[in-house]
This record gives C-alpha cells, sequence and structure tokens, in this order.
C-alpha cells in the first residue's frame, strides 16, 4: 500500500470481512457434516449399537455450531 494513500479501515470494513469469515466457516462445518452423513449412511447396517447414535450427536453438534456462526448478526 502506497504512503500517498492511506486506507483507514472502517467499522463496516471489520463487519463485513467478519461476516465473510463466519460464512465461510459455517460453508466449511455444513460441508463437512455433509461427507460424514455420506460416509456413514453406508456404514449404519454394520456398526455396533450406539455408533449410529453418537454420529447423529455430531452431526447435530456441527450444525448447531454452523447455525450460531450467523445467528443474531447484521
Amino acid at each position: 500500500m502506497s504512503d500517498r494513500h492511506p486506507t483507514e479501515t472502517t467499522d463496516e470494513m471489520r463487519q463485513a470481512m467478519d461476516t465473510a469469515r463466519r460464512q465461510g466457516l459455517q460453508k466449511d462445518l455444513r460441508a463437512l457434516a455433509a461427507h460424514i452423513r455420506a460416509d456413514a449412511e453406508d456404514q449404519y447396517a454394520g456398526a455396533e449399537p450406539g455408533w449410529q447414535a453418537g454420529v447423529e450427536w455430531a452431526l447435530w453438534w456441527i450444525e448447531n455450531t454452523a447455525s450460531q456462526l450467523t445467528e443474531d448478526r447484521p
């Protein structure tokens, strides 16, 4: 950046960067959940008792975390 044209980072710019970062993380978490779900569905038939419940809980936690990233945010 040139010293002749200094750029100040405004609150709006910070907020936009934070929102973009949160949306990117949210997208990544939801993609992870989709991959886990797809891989796990093939394994359910031969799985030990309780395994499916553990996977479902992990998927719930990932989705809940992803949802909270943009909840109550402008």
